[in-house]
């Protein structure tokens, strides 16, 4: 099972402009010659992956894109403008297939990534370019050519940030019913949940992040019991583990406490023997159905010393709402955090970090500034912090007035300086 995000796209390419048969025509110039000007190119359309998008959702909502057309040619050896191209972004890890042959085109792996879904076409030649020493009034120009017409499917393979653990009927569907745009299945049985839901919740305009809902786990469910083991290899590439528990009970004369905590234990349990990185992954206690109980704040405490909890603990009501917003947001700053690192890391693994102040950019060289300057032509190839003897102060040919650096220089005797 793949959790999927696929659409389907029309892409247009804009056709090239046509070329211009003009000729000069001024006073006292009877015979000018020809001077039209060639067509502009038409716009293209570009695939482009960016790491702050997670889904497709921008696209089955806008599935026809089409670029505009390049100018025409004029007289006066006026060439046409070109068209802007159009750039598509899409999340990395986006597949790109031909939608008619099947056929895949690109995968786009890697942030930065761009690829071009349509060529735009090439603009026609005016008739400037016919002339001849034997046709010196050439009427001959060329239409501008077609740009490309495809139909595309684009296919992402959605890896969540959040992951739902829980037993089975803990709420795990409401909550993500009542934080997402996700509409799964609920009802007061088991195993209401059969196969993965992804819902997005987004914080605002800039800001979301994926949550994906598994079927609930029971106990052996690392040896196959249950359906929830057929999912957690999914939950191995989330960023943090919501671990959902119904707090509530009917019984009267079971302790909520000591159940509420064995189902915890059973279910770490679980993670422990099925993946031990997945055991250790960031993990936050949601306590469900908060509202079906007296004092919620008083339970959490004392589930919390009863199983020795240190980590991050919510209580929620997800049939209400209540704390569910606090949790979000909470969720939605972890996330940034954990992807700013990664995207750090990342950049520096593959020698393109920037920094915000280039003043505190350790890979910044002096070279890069004064690779015009002619006193410095030499410093790119040899050391930055080596410099000609002249322009040295451990150097005995070295003189201030020739040092840029230092109060005692004089341009007016600098050879190499360029406005000497």
């Amino acid at each position: 099972m793949k959790f999927v995000d696929e659409v389907t796209i029309e892409v247009i390419a804009g056709k090239g402009g046509n070329g211009s048969a003009s000729f000069r025509r001024e006073k006292f110039i009877p015979k000018g010659g020809p001077d039209g000007g060639d067509g502009g190119r038409g716009g293209s359309i570009f695939a482009l992956a960016d790491r702050n998008l997670n889904t497709l959702i921008d696209y089955r909502y806008a599935r026809l894109h089409r670029a505009k057309n390049g100018e025409n040619g004029r007289g006066s050896d006026q060439y046409g403008a070109g068209a802007d191209d159009i750039i598509l972004k899409v999340p990395v890890g986006t597949v790109i297939y031909d939608a008619e042959t099947g056929e895949q085109l690109f995968d786009l792996d890697r942030h930065g990534e761009k690829v071009t879904l349509a060529q735009g076409g090439a603009g026609g030649l005016g008739n400037l370019h016919f002339k001849s020493s034997t046709n010196r009034a050439p009427r001959q120009f060329t239409y501008g050519k077609p740009g490309e017409h495809k139909h595309l499917r684009m296919e992402l393979k959605v890896l969540a940030d959040v992951g739902l653990l829980g037993l089975p009927n803990a709420g795990k569907s409401s909550f993500i019913a009542k934080a997402s745009n996700a509409k799964p299945k609920i009802a007061d049985y088991p195993f209401t949940t059969l196969y993965p839901n992804l819902g997005m919740v987004r914080t605002s305009a800039s800001r979301s992040f994926v949550i994906a809902d598994i079927p609930g786990l029971i106990e052996g469910a690392s040896e196959g019991a249950g359906l929830g083991h057929l999912f957690l290899r999914h939950l191995a590439r989330t960023r943090v583990l919501l671990h959902i528990v119904d707090i509530y009970t009917m019984d009267p004369d079971i302790d909520p406490v000591a159940k509420v905590a064995a189902d915890i234990e059973a279910i770490a349990a679980e993670l422990k023997l099925y993946d031990e990185a997945l055991y250790h992954k960031p993990r936050w206690l949601v306590l469900n159905k908060a509202d079906m109980v007296e004092d919620a704040e008083q339970f959490k405490q004392a589930l919390c010393q009863h199983i020795g909890w240190e980590g991050p603990v919510f209580t929620i009501s997800a049939l209400s709402g209540e704390g569910t917003e606090q949790l979000i947001y909470a969720l939605q700053d972890f996330v940034d955090e954990v992807k700013a690192a990664e995207n750090y890391a990342a950049d520096k693994a593959a020698g393109v970090l920037t920094h915000d102040d280039p003043r505190f950019d350790p890979n910044r060289q002096a070279a890069e500034a004064l690779e015009d300057d002619p006193r410095f032509s030499n410093v790119a190839e040899q050391n930055a912090s080596k410099l000609e003897p002249r322009y040295d102060p451990h150097s005995p040919a070295y003189d201030p007035r020739l040092d840029p650096n230092h109060p005692l220089y004089d341009p007016r005797i600098d050879p190499d300086d360029p406005n000497a």
